[in-house]
């Protein structure tokens, strides 16, 4: 896999180029850098620092941002298809009508994230956080929200979701009522 330094990725997409499929950007800081509509799919992205970063409309299926630092990051209607945000923070990030179908979002921190009209179907948010993130129309069929925090999140339909005794549901409780 080959790397590809932030400066060169940053002049190759200013210079008209949007494919960077297959890269290692591990560790790679783009904070507040506008990459809309970039092709990062397969790409390795871990523990990679970029807040406030513009990712809108781009194409991240399948990439790793495992432990990557995505707070207020845009990411509306990215594709993350079975990428892998694993332990990846993305407090207050806007992932409003993402594509996250089959997405690893274990032990992530999403709170406060838009994720309005979201499609999470089958995602894995087991131990996840998603206190106060707004779920309005968001697709939630065969998510797995064991061990996920739904603290005060907004409009989350989680009856076709995998719940447990370990669930925190939007209003606080351990077990639905």
């Amino acid at each position: 896999m080959q790397r590809l330094s932030q400066e060169d990725l940053i002049a190759a997409f200013k210079a008209g180029h949007r494919q960077f499929s297959d890269l290692d950007l591990s560790k790679i800081d783009l904070f507040y850098v506008d990459l809309r509509g970039i092709v990062l799919a397969r790409s390795h992205l871990r523990d990679a620092y970029l807040p406030y970063a513009n990712l809108s409309q781009s194409d991240l299926r399948e990439a790793d941002f495992c432990r990557a630092h995505l707070c207020d990051t845009h990411l509306y209607e990215a594709d993350l298809t079975q990428a892998d945000l694993s332990q990846a923070l993305l407090i207050r990030a806007n992932l409003r009508s993402g594509c996250l179908r089959r997405a690893d979002l274990q032990g992530a921190n999403l709170d406060g994230a838009d994720l309005r009209q979201a499609d999470l179907r089958q995602a894995d948010l087991r131990g996840a956080s998603l206190v106060k993130a707004n779920l309005t129309g968001a697709l939630l069929a065969k998510a797995d929200l064991r061990g996920c925090n739904l603290f005060r999140a907004v409009g989350a339909q989680i009856e076709e979701s995998q719940c447990d005794r370990t669930t925190t549901y939007p209003d606080g409780h351990r077990h639905h009522l």
